[in-house]
Formats: C-alpha cells, sequence, structure tokens
C-alpha cells in the first residue's frame, strides 16, 4: 500500500502517544485543564524571556492591550540589557525571576511574551516548576524562541499554551488581522477553533488528529535531549515553521529531528511561514523530501510564525487535521469558560 495516499484517522501509522513518561517531566495536571479565557479588567503581564525590547514597539503594544480593556503589568526587568551580551534582554537570572513572578501572580491571567530572539534556552532551567506547579493555570503567548518556553509549560506543567503575536512584534502592531486573531482567541476562542488561511493548500492529502505541538523548527532542533524538551512527537499534530533559514539549513533541522526518532508515530503535520528562507519553490521541495517518508498528511502554509500576517495556533489541544481541506479543527476552545459567579 502507499503510505504517501493513505493518510486517514487511526491508520497504522498514527500510534497514540506514550503513556509511560520519564520521571521529572510531563507531570500533567487533570486531563482536560485549561487556562480560562480573558475577559476585560484582566491583568496581564508582559516579559521578555529572551531579546532586548523596542520601547516605542512595547509602548505601542502596551497600548493596543489596553484598547482590549487589559491592565498590563510590565515585567520588573523588561527593559533590561544584559551587561556584556547586547542579544540578550538582562541577566538569566532576572529574565527567570520575571517569569516565575509573573506566573506565580494570582491576579495575572495571561503572560505575554514581549519579543523573541535568543535567550529562553539560557533561562528556563533556573525556573522551579514544583514551585509554578502551585500557581493557578493561566495564559501563556509568543511564538519563534517562546518555543522553549512552550514545550517547557506543557512537559512541566500540562498546559496549552497559545504559539501567537508578541507585545512588541512587528505582526502584531502593523497587522490588524493578526492582532485581532489573537483578540478573539483570548477573549472569544469559540470563534477561532477552525484554523485556516487563503496560503493553506495539502502539501500530502489526508486526515489526521492528535494534539497539536511544535513551534520554531530550529528551536526544537536544538532543545533536543534538554531537561524540558518534548521526548516523543508521536500522536501529535506538529506544527512547523521558521525565519532566515535558507533551504538547506532547513534541510539540516528536519534531518536532526528525523534522526533523532522523535517525529517517530508523528500523526500530521501543519506548516507555518518561512519568512526569509529563500526561493519558496525550493522551500516546499525540502518539506516533500523530508517530511513525506513519515507517511501522514501535511498542511502547507496554514499562516502562522513569522510571516506579515500570522494566525494564533493552540498547542497543548487536540485537533482534527484536514490537508485536502486546508483545515486545522480544534475539538474545543483552547481556553475555558470563567467560572459562574
Amino acid at each position: 500500500m502507499d503510505r504517501t495516499t493513505d493518510r486517514t484517522i487511526g491508520a497504522a501509522h498514527c500510534p497514540p502517544a506514550p503513556t509511560d513518561r520519564e520521571p521529572g517531566t510531563a507531570r500533567d495536571r487533570i486531563p482536560g485543564t485549561r487556562p480560562r479565557r480573558l475577559v476585560r479588567g484582566d491583568r496581564v503581564a508582559v516579559i521578555a524571556p529572551s531579546g532586548p525590547i523596542d520601547q516605542d514597539r512595547l509602548t505601542a503594544g502596551t497600548a493596543l492591550l489596553q484598547s482590549w480593556g487589559l491592565t498590563v503589568q510590565p515585567g520588573a526587568h523588561l527593559l533590561d540589557h544584559h551587561p556584556d551580551h547586547g542579544y540578550l534582554a538582562g541577566t538569566d537570572a532576572a529574565r527567570a525571576a520575571d517569569f516565575r513572578r509573573a506566573w506565580l501572580d494570582p491576579t495575572v491571567a495571561a503572560v505575554i511574551c514581549a519579543r523573541g530572539g535568543y535567550g529562553i534556552q539560557r533561562m528556563v532551567d533556573l525556573i522551579d516548576w514544583d514551585e509554578l506547579r502551585t500557581a493557578p493555570p493561566k495564559v501563556l503567548v509568543g511564538f519563534s524562541d517562546v518555543t522553549v518556553l512552550h514545550n517547557a509549560v506543557h512537559q512541566r506543567l500540562g498546559l496549552p499554551t497559545l504559539y501567537g503575536p508578541m507585545a512588541a512584534s512587528a505582526t502584531f502592531l502593523d497587522d490588524r488581522a493578526t492582532a485581532d486573531h489573537l483578540r478573539r482567541t483570548l477573549f472569544e476562542p469559540h470563534t477561532t477553533r477552525v484554523l485556516t488561511s487563503p496560503t493553506a493548500t495539502p502539501l500530502l492529502p489526508g486526515r489526521a488528529e492528535g494534539v497539536t505541538a511544535g513551534g520554531c523548527a530550529a528551536l526544537l532542533a536544538t532543545d533536543l535531549g534538554t531537561p524540558t524538551a518534548r521526548p516523543s512527537y508521536a500522536g501529535t499534530i506538529l506544527l512547523l515553521e521558521d525565519v532566515n533559514e535558507h533551504p538547506y539549513q532547513l534541510d539540516r533541522t528536519l534531518t536532526q529531528l528525523l534522526r533523532s526518532g522523535v517525529l517517530a508515530g508523528v500523526a500530521g503535520v501543519t506548516l507555518g511561514s518561512w519568512e526569509g528562507c529563500g526561493p519558496i519553490d525550493r522551500v516546499r521541495r525540502v518539506m516533500l523530501d523530508r517530511l513525506a517518508p513519515l507517511g501522514v498528511p501535511v498542511i502547507w502554509e496554514l499562516g502562522f510564525g513569522h510571516g506579515p500576517t500570522s494566525l494564533t495556533v493552540p498547542l497543548g489541544v487536540r485537533a482534527l487535521l484536514d490537508a485536502d481541506a486546508g483545515t486545522l479543527t480544534l475539538d474545543a476552545p483552547a481556553l475555558a469558560e470563567p467560572p459562574a459567579e
């Protein structure tokens, strides 16, 4: 049988995710636990876990969040610069402390990263995840370098997160559709259960279901083997996107993921944007070459990641991938309704 055409839900090449977990990794909460959706008047923390922040962009992003009826609480070290490394927003300890304070603050409903860059891998192991597990579930928003933090929150806290635009990122400030999709995902998550875009087409046809996972491809590869990395993507709908990586670099990244074995048993793949990655037909050929042997359905360019317009995609939620229709449909809204008063 040709595995490239037999891509249906429940096929033998889509085994369920492993049930036995390594000690100290995915210590999940009660299954189905979700952060609640936001309401006007909520307080959100804005932090800089990676690179330094542009003050003007931060001011504009803060104003946009406030226009949604949110109160913005800036991290104590939000505008810090590392004394030796200009690509970092403050010291590792300071960035970790801002994340810790925001997560443990009972008045904070969501933690929104200001930008990506590089730096989370330097600070994520400074976080006491046992301590953070005592806090109520809350929303984490970010993309790019924040991929590492998404994986850590899933592995250590067992919570879904939002792979979406950040408070000082260009797409959030410059593209109304990007900002509005994040707003609706935060406040009206029932309206964003079906994810699609004009560019979403089947790279490899078929349908599959699983739990969404992934993020920036290069970060997934460089995070392999670390304490907070996901040990397997079996049974997941894997999301992949990247920026400013030449086709041969994308090939190297995907080959590393394949050779490591973490993609064995993946249920399906949803690809996002490849901004600055060279001629798009060459990128497409790399994806087809590297992903076709998995024998699973693949959506080409769903419209999330580093592109000029970007969807907010929940990670850690069950979803149905329909490559032929170019859709990713969540089984349920990513965020729960607030408790009745």
